[in-house]
């Protein structure tokens, strides 16, 4: 989420729930300009994989132009059974300054129906004072880590007794991978609710590498009880810890620590200096175990939100 605070020019707002190719393209240029000039992308993964292939249940976009310019966009997503709707929005960096943050922020509120959770990548100061304007607290805290893979010496990983892991099989094992993720992060919308579609657009991705996607197996039933999903950004050379999660029944056995070990040591195989991940604050064990490998909290992105 980045901000803007001023008297806005004459604009008109769009609401789509699908996009064409070319304003497809025009938001990805917009999002492109805005993250070389604010360090960090202003919409997730998973915001820009659902601004292609079509419509998509609970998702809407929102256009804002002004002299026939696209200068800001929105994303909303209500799919949630629970939780309130979730956004995120971006201005152009050239655009700012003008209120047209403020003009997306009060078109999320009202389609929301005023129950909104609004994404803030890196945390700037423009974006806590639109939180504050728009009426949202902080209610949530992600940090990314890092740790460097060079000439760092990563401890052989030890698995529980009777435990296996292989590489993920695309087509094979989807169905199985899908199940032990909602159980995994049922506590956790984003990641808990992934769908077979949500799969298919990650495999589809440049970065899709099955060999790096680890998946731990008890012996004696050949159940999937935990993964590990790297992910290789190959621009920054950087290398992410993208999806670790363990089946509950089998968590606190040294399983979550020995599969972010296999990971990590992979990362390094390709040489790669320098490993992410991210991790909400308030998961302290989580948090304590990364530290212990060496994490430290490199940023922060901020959930904002309506009072409920």
């Amino acid at each position: 989420m980045t901000s803007d605070d001023s008297t806005p020019p004459a604009r008109s707002l769009e609401t789509r729930t699908e996009l064409s190719p070319d304003e497809v393209d025009a938001v990805l240029e917009l999002l492109a300009a805005a993250a070389r000039h604010d360090g960090q992308q202003a919409v997730s993964e998973q915001g820009r994989l659902q601004l292609r292939g079509g419509a998509r249940a609970g998702v809407s976009h929102l256009l804002l132009r002004a002299g026939g310019e696209l200068v800001g966009y929105a994303q909303l997503e209500d799919t949630d059974p629970v939780e309130a709707p979730a956004a995120e929005l971006v201005v152009h960096p050239a655009h700012r300054g003008r209120g047209h943050g403020r003009a997306l922020g009060a078109a999320l509120l009202t389609a929301s129906g005023k129950r909104l959770r609004v994404w803030a990548h890196g945390g700037h100061s423009s974006a806590r004072h639109l939180a504050q304007v728009l009426g949202l607290t902080l209610f949530r805290e992600l940090r990314q880590m890092r740790r460097p893979l060079k000439d760092f010496e990563l401890p052989e990983p030890v698995l529980p007794e009777g435990v296996t892991v292989r590489t993920f099989v695309p087509g094979q094992d989807d169905a199985a991978w899908l199940a032990v993720n909602a159980e995994a992060f049922a506590h956790h919308p984003e990641q808990g609710s992934l769908t077979q579609r949500d799969l298919d657009d990650r495999k589809a991705e440049p970065w899709f590498d099955p060999q790096g996607f680890f998946l731990a197996e008890r012996e004696s039933d050949g159940r999937l009880i935990g993964f590990h999903w790297t992910k290789v950004h190959q621009e920054e050379r950087l290398g992410e810890v993208y999806v670790l999660g363990v089946r509950p029944g089998a968590q606190g056995g040294g399983l979550g620590k020995a599969l972010t070990l296999i990971g990590l040591r992979h990362l390094a195989a390709q040489g790669l200096p320098t490993a992410m991940l991210y991790v909400d604050a308030d998961n302290k064990a989580a948090v304590s175990v990364y530290e212990r490998l060496g994490f430290t909290t490199y940023e922060t992105d901020l959930m904002y939100r309506t009072e409920s």
